[in-house]
């Protein structure tokens, strides 16, 4: 398993992977990018990375893709920096596991990957948000050093926010740089 910039090698791996997700709701917000042109996604992509042509209120955020040889497992969006409604509801992580592969602790694993990649980008503390509802979600950022700090109602969900201490060794240890 490693994470790779999102390339057209990969292209026919994502379109299996937007049919798995079917009609569910898709994390990180990119899966929900028009991508019926590939090479206009991929630039989309690129200039979210490089915070060009970004739609108000959004921040640079760099999308990762989680892949065992060709095939495309996991994909994670790493907010640079969170401004104010980011801080409120939304954090510096998104992602998701692609459903055929759920179940398998690849979660963890690409949050222990985001979570390392915003250490060395120097974000400090790195804020994880999840609805409370979605347990596994939550119990994946306990397991990454996150310590709840706060729940907050946002369109009638309760959206629980915690916090991940990374200069705290004991938190992700097997993912230090």
């Amino acid at each position: 398993m490693k994470l790779v910039t999102p390339s057209a090698q990969y292209e026919h791996s994502y379109r299996r992977y937007i049919e798995d997700l079917g009609n569910e709701e898709r994390y990180p917000f990119p899966l929900d990018f028009d991508h019926a042109d590939f090479a206009a996604l991929i630039d989309r992509l690129e200039d979210f990375a490089s915070g060009n042509h970004l739609p108000d209120g959004y921040v640079p955020s760099t999308t990762l893709w989680l892949v065992e040889g060709s095939e495309l497992v996991g994909v994670t969006n790493i907010r640079h920096y969170l401004n104010d409604a980011i801080a409120h509801c939304g954090g510096h992580i998104g992602l998701g596991i692609r459903p055929s592969f759920r179940g398998k602790g690849l979660g963890k694993l690409l949050m222990e990957l985001s979570i390392n990649r915003l250490r060395i980008m120097g974000a400090e503390p790195i804020h994880i948000h999840c609805h409370k509802d979605n347990s596994a979600s939550a119990n994946t950022i306990k397991a990454c050093g996150g310590t709840l700090q706060s729940e907050v109602e946002v369109d009638g969900y309760t959206v629980q926010r915690y916090l991940v201490i990374t200069t705290d060794p004991k938190h992700c240890p097997d993912q230090q740089p």
